[in-house]
C-alpha cells in the first residue's frame, strides 16, 4: 500500500460556517484551527495546505469560563522602550471581539509560514451578518 500525499493542485477547499454563540471560547478554537489545517481530511499532508474556509459569525457571544473574562489580558508591543500595553480581555470584546477568536486560532497553528497562509482561511465577524454568501458556505454544529 502507498502512501499517498496531496498537493496543492488537487486540493478543493470547501467553505464552513460556524456559530460560536454560546460556545466555549478554546474548544471552538480547537475545532476552527483542525479545519483551517485540514486535520479533519483523510488526505491531510503537514507541509501543505489541505484545509478549508470557515466562516465564524457571532464573535462577541463566544463565553469563557471560570473567571477569564475578568483575568485575561491582550499584550501588544509597539517596539519602542516602554511600549508594552495590555487590553483586558472585557475591552477587546467591546472593541474587537473577532479578534479574541483570530487570537485563539492562531496559537493553535504551527509557528510557521504556512500557518500565516491557513490564518487567511478564517474568516470571523462580531454580527450575524457576513459578505460570503456567494461561497454557500455549509453550516456545522460547533
Amino acid at each position: 500500500m502507498k502512501t499517498i500525499l496531496a498537493k496543492k493542485e488537487t486540493v478543493q477547499p470547501k467553505w464552513y460556517l460556524i456559530d460560536a454563540e454560546g460556545q466555549v471560547l478554546g474548544r471552538l478554537a480547537v475545532k476552527l484551527a483542525n479545519i483551517i489545517r485540514g486535520r479533519n481530511k483523510p488526505i491531510y499532508t503537514a507541509h501543505v495546505d489541505t484545509g478549508d474556509y470557515v466562516v465564524v459569525i457571532n464573535a462577541e457571544k463566544v463565553v469563557l469560563t471560570g473567571r477569564k473574562d475578568e483575568k485575561n489580558e491582550y499584550m501588544a508591543f509597539s517596539g519602542f522602550v516602554g511600549g508594552e500595553r495590555y487590553r483586558s480581555l472585557r475591552l477587546m470584546r467591546e472593541r474587537r471581539p473577532e479578534y479574541i477568536i483570530m487570537h485563539a486560532v492562531k496559537g493553535m497553528l504551527p509557528k510557521n509560514r504556512l500557518a500565516a497562509k491557513m490564518l487567511t482561511k478564517l474568516r470571523v465577524f462580531a454580527g450575524t451578518k457576513h459578505p460570503h454568501e456567494a461561497n454557500n458556505p455549509v453550516k456545522i454544529p460547533a
